[in-house]
């Protein structure tokens, strides 16, 4: 009885592997309200599964229903305190809500349980800048880049923090790499060309 109740347990296990795999496909692809619904049916004969929540979470972010993510996130947490998925997320809504100490609290517990990833990292180094930890976050957000060197958000985000800390060349040189990789993102044009206004106009002061 006992082999035969670890083989149930092994497949139940590997069925709830198939079904978050399959959330995830749907929540990447963009079908999020989809995602959300194999979600809770999950949810409905595994109460306990926190993967399941995370990713409810994670869809009502992407659909900016930040109000229904956190409470995802805090039922996540109620079941596993170490779930750092569900504090990376009630950091990076804290951080749309422009709440930088919260935030930080948040996404620093994130990073403890989950060191080096470079998405909680870049999330806190932007949290730390905002929150008038310019250097700190300057040099979180540099670790991110090393991390992924390629993202076009920790570009434009570190471009943005040497732009207001009026390292020009710097910023620009960031930003025309984001825009290389992410041509069509409207946030690192307007960046970008706010750079490059702030550059000559430095130039010409200084001439």
């Amino acid at each position: 009885m006992t082999s035969n109740k670890r083989d149930d347990e092994q497949e139940l296990d590997h069925d709830i592997e198939e079904a978050l795999s399959h959330i995830e496909e749907l929540k990447l692809s963009g079908s999020h309200q989809e995602s959300i619904k194999e979600a809770e049916k999950l949810l409905c004969d595994n109460p306990n599964c926190v993967h399941a929540l995370e990713e409810i979470a994670d869809n009502y972010v992407s659909l900016d229903q930040f109000d229904r993510a956190e409470k995802a996130c805090e039922r996540a947490l109620k079941l596993n305190e170490k779930s750092y998925t569900a504090k990376y997320i009630l950091g990076f809504i804290s951080s749309q809500k422009q709440n930088w100490p919260k935030a930080i609290s948040y996404l620093k517990s994130s990073n403890d349980l989950h060191s080096n990833n470079p998405e909680i990292l870049r999330c806190l180094g932007w949290a730390m800048f905002n929150n008038r930890k310019r250097t700190q976050g300057i040099v979180i957000l540099e670790r991110a880049l090393n991390l992924d060197p390629d993202n076009s958000l920790t570009l434009c985000d570190l471009g943005i923090c040497y732009l207001q800390t009026k390292n020009f060349d710097k910023s620009v040189e960031l930003l025309k790499h984001a825009m290389d990789i992410d041509p069509d993102n409207n946030r690192v044009k307007e960046c970008l060309n706010a750079a490059k206004g702030f550059k000559e106009r430095y130039l010409k002061m200084n001439k």
